[in-house]
């Protein structure tokens, strides 16, 4: 294929008007929404800030860190991460016992938080820690406990399914982009 063909082809695709953005009636309770950018872009920052703003107009707000470095919920709490979910159902399974909500789920300045986690750096594959902390979460109830916005700072390079999991089984209500 030429690059003449090629250049026309692309001029042709992006000159087609996308479907309007629907704007109807929220039909979910909760609104989950997943933001994904490069390291370093901002994305827990602003995602601590909104989070703790939505819990400041009284709405229930939970913030679930989704990358294996564990470090979005550490503005909020002082520059220290919450434990992890992997690293609780690790110790919990370990000495026999069931992991509750309490103990990973964390509470400051009225916005809950948690951390998935991941594997160690070169021992695993951090997908299958969000697909672990997310079934857990469902196990333990996730989508009863009431809360108006539940928001979920995923890193950027999506190299495979367990960080795509939210969009694949359609769990968020938006997706949000962060470049830089």
């Amino acid at each position: 294929m030429s690059l003449d063909v090629m250049d026309r082809d692309l001029r042709d695709e992006a000159s087609i008007e996308p479907d309007a953005v629907a704007t109807g009636p929220v039909t979910k309770e909760t609104q989950i929404i997943a933001i994904y950018g490069k390291g370093g872009s901002g994305k827990s920052f602003a995602l601590s800030n909104l989070s703790y703003m939505l819990a400041q107009q009284g709405k229930r707000v939970l913030l679930i860190g989704c990358d294996p470095k564990s470090d979005t919920t550490s503005l909020l709490f002082g520059g220290k991460s919450c434990p992890t979910i992997i690293e609780t159902s690790a110790k919990k399974k370990l000495a026999g016992e069931e992991v509750r909500i309490e103990d990973v789920c964390f509470m400051r300045d009225g916005v809950f938080a948690m951390e998935l986690g991941g594997p160690e750096v070169g021992r695993g594959c951090g997908g299958r820690g969000i697909i672990h902390g997310f079934e857990l979460l469902e196990k333990l109830g996730f989508h009863d406990w009431g809360f108006d916005y539940v928001l979920l700072d995923f890193l950027g390079d999506v190299v495979c399914g367990g960080f795509g999991l939210p969009i694949a089984r359609d769990m968020c209500q938006k997706v949000i982009v962060v470049g830089s």
